[in-house]
């Protein structure tokens, strides 16, 4: 089972949060604020100390552990026997069978030891009990350690300003729609994409036509010339984003907060999850590898062939294309979410993500249909007064 871990305070061990106003960790407890690079001193004098500490443990016990390490060889032999056995039902990648992997998943706090619940794919969240902030570490190393991460930069409260401000220029959204409790549970969550750089080269081939015309008494007279175009050359994209994550392919919101500026992403540091949710990839990049070739294929052809100009009519359009480089980059980027119901009979959810960069916004409301159609009826009553008054005066 993956272990948790909560950054802590090195001054009073209370639970660090990312900050993205300042870019700081702050300590809610003393209030101390801490860098990234405070924090990475004093993450490897830590483990330093616990390896030292581990170190003399062994030294001291190694006698006692003898006869314990022979009887673990010979239970570890069995254990590898009936590894073998079930070794259709393992995944190779993960290690878990097929049914651990569709099931909730409990892990112990390591802060006050309460057990949390979670789906597969969380790789970050809060502890329910003591309401400190725990990373899975298991989910965001080895193979699933992320390449890069974007922090956040717009901090909550700015998020759920920028939803009130925005709702309140909806006219139809019903008066007792809003929640405050709702609102407030807003919550930061580090999405996983992957990001793709690549090169094509290739060409393209196109028959052009240029037409005059002229008449000459009653006759119309055409001349056509055809022109073979080609062009060639090469492409580079960069930061071509996919999405991946499984149950974020229906969620049109998340993906419609997009753009990001990538070039501000940096390698990635889990400390930056603290205070946040994340998930873990569950698409792997060989997955859409051949969907990415086509998309990117296609796209080259068809910027080539639009540098094909000084033509009435272009047909007959062929072109070769060729990934000669590609890189993907696993990165998690940040996404304000906000689940919230409607408080009227009918208990609808809606959505409503916010870029955690940008402010980029996406979401669905409810319509108060009354409100509108007794707004549309008074503006038509108005409009046909207004008429009346108008024919009447020009008679």
């Amino acid at each position: 089972m993956d272990s948790t871990f909560t950054y802590k305070c090195p001054s009073c061990d209370g639970p660090l949060k990312f900050n993205p106003k300042d870019q700081l960790f702050h300590c809610e407890y003393c209030l101390n604020t801490y860098t990234e690079e405070e924090l990475d001193r004093y993450d490897k004098a830590r483990k330093i100390n616990e390896t030292t500490k581990s170190s003399n443990e062994e030294v001291n016990n190694s006698a006692n552990n003898e006869s314990d390490n022979e009887a673990h060889d010979n239970t570890e032999a069995d254990v590898n026997q009936n590894t073998q056995v079930d070794d259709k039902k393992i995944d190779s990648d993960t290690g878990k069978t097929v049914e651990e992997e569709q099931v909730m998943e409990v892990f112990n706090c390591s802060n006050c030891g309460a057990q949390i619940v979670t789906d597969s794919t969380t790789a970050a969240t809060y502890c329910y009990y003591c309401h400190n902030p725990v990373v899975l570490t298991g989910r965001v190393s080895g193979k699933y350690m992320p390449d890069k991460i974007l922090p956040f930069k717009i901090e909550k409260d700015e998020a759920i300003e920028t939803f009130l401000s925005l709702t309140t220029k909806k006219r139809f959204i019903p008066k007792n729609f809003f929640n405050k409790k709702q609102i407030s549970l807003m919550t930061g969550v580090y999405f996983p994409y992957w990001v793709i750089k690549a090169r094509i080269e290739g060409q393209v081939e196109t028959i052009g036509y240029q037409y005059r015309i002229w008449t000459v008494g009653d006759i119309e007279y055409t001349e056509t010339k055809e022109f073979v175009a080609e062009r060639q050359g090469s492409i580079v994209f960069r930061d071509m984003v996919k999405n991946a994550l499984e149950k974020n392919t229906k969620q049109g919101f998340v993906e419609a907060v997009q753009p990001y500026e990538l070039g501000e992403s940096i390698p990635f540091k889990s400390q930056y999850l603290a205070g946040f949710q994340a998930e873990k990839r569950d698409i792997e990049y060989g997955q859409m590898n051949d969907k990415v070739k086509d998309e990117l294929g296609k796209y080259s052809g068809t910027i080539m062939r639009e540098t094909v100009a000084d033509y009435d009519s272009l047909k007959r359009y062929q072109a070769d294309m060729e990934l000669s480089a590609i890189r993907t980059e696993y990165t998690l980027l940040p996404v304000w979410l906000l689940t919230y119901q409607s408080n009227d009979k009918s208990k609808n959810v809606y959505y409503y993500a916010m870029n955690g960069q940008t402010g980029k916004v996406s979401g669905d409301f409810p319509i108060d249909y009354k409100k509108f159609i007794y707004i549309a009826l008074a503006v038509f009553a108005l409009a046909t007064l207004v008429g009346l008054y108008l024919g009447g005066n020009i008679g």
